[in-house]
Order: C-alpha cells, then sequence, then structure tokens
C-alpha cells in the first residue's frame, strides 16, 4: 500500500540486507521510495508538499543561492567549494530568487570587467581563478552593491568550505592557494576573521568530517554567530547525527535524500535535528537531474532552507521553479522565515 511510506521503506532495507544498503544500493532503494511517496500523493489528489506535509507545511526556504564555485566543483585553485547568496532580506521565495539572479548578472558582468573567466563550475556558479578565497567574497559584496542592495541587510552570505576534501590524515589542513598547511585553530581563526569582515551568515563543512574534537571548537567559538552546517560530518545518518547532537557538534544539518537512501529515513533525520534545536538545510547533490522532489520535500517539513546550486542550469533551476509554483499555489497561506531565520544561537 503506497500510503504506507514507513513500512515500504522497511521492506526496501530488509531485501536489501546491508547495513549500507551496498546490495540493491541507495540510489535504486530511494528512486522506488520517493516513487511511492508520490503515488500516495496522487492517489490522494494531493500536491507532494501537501502531502507529506499536511496543512502545515507551508513554509517556503530561503535559497542558498551558489554563485562561485571553487573546490572539487572547479578547478581554479580557490580552496572554499561553495560561495552562496543568502536573500534572507526578501519579503517572500519569488522575490528571494528574484534578488539572487540580479545578483548573479551583475557578478557575470564585474567578473568580465575583471577580464576573469566566467565559465560554471559544477553547480552553475561562476568558476573564475581567483587570487584567494576572500577574494570571492569581495567580488560578492561588489556584485550585490552592483545590483542595488545592501549587502547583510538584503542579501547575506554563506559558505560550504568542504574541508574534507584538503584535510590531511594529521589532522591539519592543506591550502593549495596559499600553499600552507595549518591546524584546526588557525583555520577557525580564519573563519572568524571572515565573520567578523564579511555578512557570512553559515558555513558548512568548517573541519574534515573526522575532525570531531575541532568542530567543538569550532562550535564553541562560532556557534553563537553563525550557522555551523554539517554535511559530511553527518551523512544525513540519524545515528551519526544523535552523536553529534551528545557531542555538540555544528548547530545545523545539511539533508541529502540519497545520502540516507529512503524517505522514511530522511524524516527520521530531520525530526531528530529539529528536536535538538538544529537548523535543517534541504540539499540536492552535486550531480543532479530535472527531479524537484527536494522543492517539495523542503516546504512540507518547513525546513526554512534550501540549496539547490545556482541560478543556472536547468536541474539547478528546476527545483527553484517548482517552489515558485508552491508559493503561488499556497498564496496568502505560503509563509516565509527571512532574516529572523539567522538569529540562532550556539546549541
Amino acid at each position: 500500500e503506497a500510503s504506507e511510506q514507513a513500512a515500504v521503506d522497511q521492506a526496501l532495507l530488509e531485501l536489501d540486507g546491508t547495513p549500507n544498503k551496498s546490495a540493491l544500493g541507495a540510489n535504486a532503494i530511494l528512486a522506488v521510495s520517493l516513487a511511492v511517496a508520490r503515488a500516495a500523493a496522487d492517489d490522494a489528489g494531493l500536491p507532494l508538499y501537501a502531502y507529506l506535509g499536511g496543512v502545515g507545511g507551508r513554509l517556503l526556504p530561503v535559497p542558498l543561492v551558489n554563485v562561485i564555485n571553487g573546490g572539487a566543483h572547479a578547478d581554479n585553485g580557490i580552496d572554499f567549494q561553495e560561495f552562496m547568496l543568502v536573500p534572507a532580506g526578501a519579503d517572500s521565495f519569488g522575490n528571494a530568487i528574484r534578488m539572487a539572479v540580479e545578483v548573479f548578472h551583475a557578478l557575470k558582468e564585474t567578473l568580465r570587467e575583471k577580464k576573469l573567466g566566467t565559465g560554471l563550475g559544477d553547480e552553475g556558479g561562476f568558476a573564475p581563478a581567483l587570487g584567494s578565497n576572500t577574494a570571492a567574497l569581495d567580488f560578492l559584496m561588489q556584485a550585490i552593491e552592483r545590483a542595488g542592495y545592501r549587502p547583510g541587510d538584503d542579501i547575506a552570505l554563506a559558505l560550504d568550505i568542504a574541508a574534507s576534501e584538503f584535510a590531511q590524515d594529521n589532522g591539519r589542513y592543506r591550502l593549495r592557494r596559499e600553499g600552507v598547511t595549518i591546524d584546526s585553530d588557525e583555520l577557525i581563526s580564519r573563519y572568524e576573521a571572515i565573520v567578523d569582515r564579511y555578512p557570512v551568515v553559515s558555513i558548512e563543512d568548517g573541519l574534515g568530517e573526522d575532525d570531531w574534537a575541532g568542530w567543538a571548537i569550532l562550535t564553541r567559538r562560532l556557534g553563537g554567530r553563525v550557522q555551523l552546517v554539517g554535511d559530511d560530518l553527518f551523512v544525513t545518518n540519524p545515528a551519526v547525527i544523535q552523536q553529534g547532537i551528545a557531542k555538540g557538534l555544528a548547530n545545523a544539518v545539511l539533508v541529502k535524500v540519497n545520502q540516507v537512501g529512503t524517505l522514511t529515513e530522511t524524516l527520521d533525520a530531520i525530526e531528530l535535528a529539529k528536536r535538538a534545536g538544529y537548523g535543517t538545510v534541504i540539499s540536492h547533490r552535486s550531480g543532479e537531474t530535472e527531479d524537484t522532489f527536494v522543492a517539495d520535500l523542503a516546504v512540507a517539513v518547513n525546513a526554512g532552507q534550501i540549496k539547490t546550486g545556482s541560478v543556472a542550469r536547468s536541474e539547478r533551476t528546476a527545483k527553484y521553479n517548482q517552489l515558485l509554483r508552491i508559493e503561488e499555489e499556497l498564496g496568502h497561506a505560503a509563509s516565509w522565515p527571512g532574516r529572523s531565520l539567522y538569529s540562532r544561537t550556539a546549541r
């Protein structure tokens, strides 16, 4: 029965029979799990977000819009993987996307004027060869102002460091652009300097996934000032999330449905994070399709945030377009978190 999502997902897990879904594969299991949810929504005559979230599912998410790619997503020497716009100062999702698009094009013109490349990285953001990680932030500040907005007030910034990509076995971190190797304490100090200088409200994967001692220090030092998101740290695994919460690591969880493999486990991870007071960010993957399930999921669970790439490339914009349709369908019933979303303190 399609309406019995938890039972279907449990049957899939039992059929696989392995702790890491290696027999059937997480992607294959997920495809069935999500198809069941869609079939149940269709049978109930409801939009997917309404079926999953009920009458309470009406919060449109603030988009974290990737506009400069680095790290493993671009061959340009920048260590940090994603530099994102956070248009939390908008009064609706539709206006937030409009603002992000305007800044995206302002950034393109700014890069062109500086004779820098405007080719796109894996997630649709620009991938220019810049002199430093902070140079990317400087360009974002210029582009926001060029588009007529106020950095911090209208549009804030977010980073996905993806520190596991440059973490070393000895608990140190190799910054290729600068040619230096530093420890987690020095890396945290650099983040503090960035937060002091720029309107950064969210930092994802600031340290390596195995550097739990460093994560505890990072959370103590910066968790009261910015959102600290665990992606590689938690891998959308409820058991790992529970361990991280107990140790006081991070204050938000990135949610990727195909990391954990079933819709039921994804909902469990979200519920666990929310009960602990952690933020939730629904996310796409670097390799994506035009499927829009994550857009409906973000609204259904009132996540408040979505990370689904840039405002270029159809596999990224498909999610934004679906959210625009949902906002239009909800009308006055739609809710928008805005700036209040980033007033959380450390957990």
